[in-house]
């Protein structure tokens, strides 16, 4: 049994990682500004609801002296993050710092988990994109991504931390349980279909003129439940440091989403034909390869697994 500290621990990724987390045997400390979601509150062993550079937090890190920290917490909208660049340059940059110091000085055998994204990628020259291709993130979301695997790289030389960081699109599903699942309102295409089907409204899909087979834009879809069984895997010492892609290496189109929306709902979506969103590339996937040499398992589930769990979830 390990250690190990969730920050962003409410939220949907960070929620599913605790969950598993607490499945496979290992003690759990929550971290995140929000208070706990009722039907997370059993993954726990201690759950702080606090600021993740507080100093409640980093006593409570502190205290524990944790053989892992999944770092989680963070702001993670691309839209937003154009608005209002400053507020995700101090919550995911300077506060990882932070956060990064006080390892370091309190607890520095600590495996430092954390998720990153394939924003870093921008509009990638490959696909699917590979963990050694450039790097060119096309909003302060991405950049502040980007600006955290540095410092974790130059961490890892100077000091010897111990660090894996996950790059992946777009989780999706919900726990195979039914016990965790995204909040009302998300953003990415599999919540805004199925919602628009749970709600009986109309669904606009942006853009019929791709160049790919079905003229509809491809996309990695991973399911919540894989990212975070890679992140129970990456507690081993059998992964080395370093960064990670998870996604399908295929991905998904838009088209291809909708049909298995109405295949396992077994309704209609009522779709209506929009416009491209500007800068949209035609397909944007990601490499496996690095981590699946080392967890050959970890990707278990399928687009129809994706769907009929979100659904589940959904309609409780």
């Amino acid at each position: 049994m390990s250690r190990v500290i969730v920050t962003g621990a409410a939220g949907y990724i960070g929620g599913e990682i605790a969950l598993r987390l607490h499945d496979a045997g290992h003690q759990v400390v929550g971290i995140d500004r929000r208070s706990c979601p009722p039907h997370l509150v059993s993954a726990f062993h201690e759950y702080v609801c606090d600021d993740v550079v507080s100093s409640e937090a980093l006593e409570t890190i502190g205290y524990h002296r944790p053989d892992a920290v999944v770092h989680c917490a963070g702001t993670s909208l691309v839209g937003p993050s154009m608005a209002a660049p400053a507020d995700y340059y101090e919550n995911n940059v300077v506060k990882t710092k932070r956060l990064l110091d006080f390892i370091l000085k309190v607890t520095p055998r600590t495996r430092f988990i954390f998720s990153s994204s394939a924003a870093v990628y921008g509009i990638p020259v490959m696909t699917p994109c590979d963990e050694v291709d450039p790097r060119e993130p096309i909003s302060p979301y991405g950049e502040s991504k980007m600006m955290t695997e540095q410092m974790l790289a130059s961490y890892h030389r100077a000091y010897g931390l111990d660090y894996v960081a996950f790059r992946y699109f777009n989780a999706c599903g919900a726990d195979s349980s039914g016990r965790h699942g995204q909040e009302p309102g998300a953003t990415h295409i599999i919540a805004r279909v199925l919602e628009s089907v749970r709600d009986q409204q109309p669904f606009v899909l942006n853009g019929t003129g791709y160049a790919t087979p079905d003229g509809t834009c491809v996309r990695d879809y991973v399911h919540v439940q894989d990212i975070a069984d890679a992140h129970v895997s990456a507690l081993s010492d059998t992964t080395p440091a370093g960064v990670y892609n998870l996604g399908t290496k295929t991905g998904t189109s838009n088209r291809e989403i909708v049909a298995a929306a109405e295949r396992i709902t077994g309704q209609r979506v009522q779709l209506i034909e929009g416009a491209a969103r500007p800068g949209d590339p035609d397909v944007l996937t990601a490499s496996n390869d690095r981590f699946g040499a080392i967890c050959p398992d970890w990707r278990k589930h399928t687009l129809d697994d994706m769907i009929a769990h979100a659904w589940a979830w959904y309609v409780r």
